[in-house]
């Protein structure tokens, strides 16, 4: 898990993600991400919300971490979700869940 938080650090330096429940809602919708990411400590309402969005439109989504370490790795207060725009970013992220 480790080496998914540091991934998603420098892909938040390299403003490679957006955060946030209506920005990754948005980018959703426009399909400009490539994978999501929902807290595991998230609301079930947030996580079926994302969850049938993802699967609507086939962008990958994965449950990882707690919203406060998502928080923490790309500098913002507690995040609940985050979408990858970039596409190299979006497939080591998840390989990295599924080693870990």
């Amino acid at each position: 898990m480790n080496k998914f938080l540091q991934l998603l650090g420098l892909a938040a330096r390299a403003r490679m993600i957006v955060s946030g429940e209506f920005a990754v809602e948005k980018a959703i919708k426009e399909q400009k991400v490539h994978l999501v990411i929902v807290a595991s400590d998230a609301s079930d309402n947030t996580k079926k919300h994302f969850n049938d969005m993802c699967i609507y439109r086939d962008i990958p989504i994965v449950f990882a971490s707690m919203k406060e370490n998502l928080g923490k790795c790309t500098g913002k207060p507690e995040r609940a979700s985050i979408g990858v725009l970039d596409k190299g970013f979006a497939v080591r992220l998840a390989s990295e869940l599924r080693e870990g």
